[in-house]
């Protein structure tokens, strides 16, 4: 399945897929199944994982961005990303305007039990050689509020300007010493940490997208086994007005023209009711909604399939 349906109703799909005896999957060479896979890497060899994620070009003018503006802010031309490669704009953007990063980490979220940032992605620009120093805890000087938590670095600053040694394409993972010992090696293997020591970090600079699915393919069929998928249902991704929208107006999903998507604990999504950005394509407004304003399930008239409502309400049950 695609990461859209998974961060819907991948807890749902991973159970049935459990009790029916098959293998529910993410895709290998799409970012979240990278990262979960070196989160089972820490995790297996003893480390307390701290933060992971991935990288991104990033900046807040974006979220607003559409289709029409898409190519301006990720750097190449209309024919050269629509005619030459094909690129879709709609999807494209939503790799711009945020609402990947937040459907990628919701993801990541949900396989791996880390905890969502406390107010939403925050894309701090940092470079490789900085993310043991800075995705670490505020209490030990760093940007995140939680010991193990997803969160997406941005690849350019405040001024759009690229930062030294970015990660746009790729992920990374900060782990933690357990003792002194891991700690002596960090240091005396030359791994890059903060200045405690206590923190080091890994990431690999590139996804190959669907040119790794073939990783998925052998692990499923000879192992039997699953690259990442669904433990969990902790996190949503949630709605917002991109623009001022009227009444009667029909959404458009991710990377469109009127909503765009931030990265809620689900606990949040269920007792505000608010309506998740995959269920926000055909969906039709009710009543007038202001721009950056929350969107509710109750704002909009939806036409789901009833495998959807269900999926819906047993994840809802979950909490």
């Amino acid at each position: 399945m695609n990461v859209e349906a998974d961060v819907i109703c991948g807890k749902y799909l991973s159970d049935l897929a459990k009790q029916n005896n098959v293998i529910c999957s993410m895709a290998y060479g799409d970012q979240p199944a990278l990262i979960v896979e070196q989160i089972e890497w820490a995790k297996l060899n003893g480390f307390s994982v701290t933060c992971a994620g991935k990288g991104t070009k990033y900046h807040p003018t974006f979220e607003y961005s559409t289709p029409d503006t898409v190519w301006d802010h990720y750097g190449l031309s209309k024919e050269r990303a629509e005619i030459d490669s094909g690129m879709n704009p709609k999807m494209f953007n939503s790799f711009l305007c945020g609402d990947k990063s937040a459907i990628e980490m919701c993801a990541v979220s949900n396989a791996s039990n880390l905890k969502c940032p406390k107010n939403g992605l925050t894309f701090p620009p940092i470079g490789v050689y900085d993310i043991a120093k800075k995705l670490i805890p505020k209490s030990y000087g760093g940007l995140i509020d939680y010991e193990g938590q997803v969160e997406v670095i941005s690849s350019i600053d405040s001024e759009k300007k690229d930062i030294p040694n970015d990660l746009r394409w790729g992920v990374y993972i900060v782990v933690k010493a357990k003792n002194q010992y891991v700690k002596n090696c960090f240091k005396d293997y030359g791994m890059v940490t903060d200045a405690s020591g206590n923190y080091s970090a890994i990431w690999r600079p590139y996804h190959y997208i669907g040119l790794e699915l073939a990783q998925s393919i052998y692990s499923i069929a000879l192992e039997n086994k699953a690259t990442g998928f669904t433990k969990y249902y902790n996190a949503e991704v949630a709605s917002y007005a991109k623009k001022n929208l009227k009444a009667g107006e029909r959404l458009d999903g991710e990377g469109g023209y009127c909503v765009r998507g931030k990265l809620i604990n689900s606990k949040k999504s269920k007792e505000e009711k608010i309506l998740p950005l995959g269920l926000t394509d055909g969906a039709i407004t009710k009543k007038n909604i202001n721009k950056d304003q929350a969107i509710m399930l109750s704002d909009v008239e939806l036409d789901l399939p009833k495998q959807v409502t269900d999926a819906r309400e047993y994840q809802y049950n979950l909490i």
